[in-house]
């Protein structure tokens, strides 16, 4: 929780510099980059040994960052600096979310029984459109065990239209009639 909390921030910190200046594209390159360098395994691993110093670590991220916007690189450096390296994935995604919404851009997970058709993908991300009046990048998953339906996750706010939440709340109903 504490490392959601701190990468949301750096996240935040990173938009509204790169809001100010109008560089969010950029920026949105660079933090993916950052996040990549960081989240490879020998990349890491080097990131997390206590025996090697700052000055070789910060030299690995300077050489491997080589042309990336100056602040985002001054950002990586930071992290390495704060030992907080492997936050940089979960960064990326946090400057991504606030760079999308205020694009008017929202993030859907969709759980199915079954993989969805393409045609099937396009209808519900255009109904999940309609319902949040927002443009919906859809990310599907599957999920045998809600026997059909669906149940989309936009933000903070769910919609479960799976039957087996369905057949729950009617199990639900009919013991209430019975008592």
């Amino acid at each position: 929780m504490i490392r959601e909390i701190a990468a949301r921030r750096y996240g935040e910190a990173a938009f509204q510099i790169a809001r100010d200046q109008g560089r969010e594209e950029r920026w949105s390159e660079g933090l993916s980059l950052v996040a990549s360098v960081f989240s490879d395994p020998e990349v890491a691993a080097v990131m997390q040994e206590a025996r090697i110093p700052s000055a070789g670590k910060m030299g690995l991220a300077e050489r491997a960052l080589e042309g990336v916007d100056p602040l985002v690189l001054n950002l990586a450096r930071l992290l390495v600096h704060r030992g907080r390296t492997a936050l940089a994935s979960q960064i990326a995604e946090a400057f991504q979310e606030l760079v999308d919404a205020e694009r008017g851009i929202a993030h859907a997970l969709v759980t199915t029984a079954v993989p969805l058709s393409d045609d099937e993908t396009r209808a519900v991300a255009e109904k999940l459109s309609e319902i949040s009046d927002q443009q919906v990048v859809l990310e599907a998953q599957v999920d045998e065990g809600i026997i059909g339906g669906l149940i989309a996750r936009i933000g903070d706010k769910l919609i479960d239209g799976s039957t087996r939440s369905r057949l729950a709340a009617l199990k639900h109903r009919l013991r209430e009639a019975r008592a």
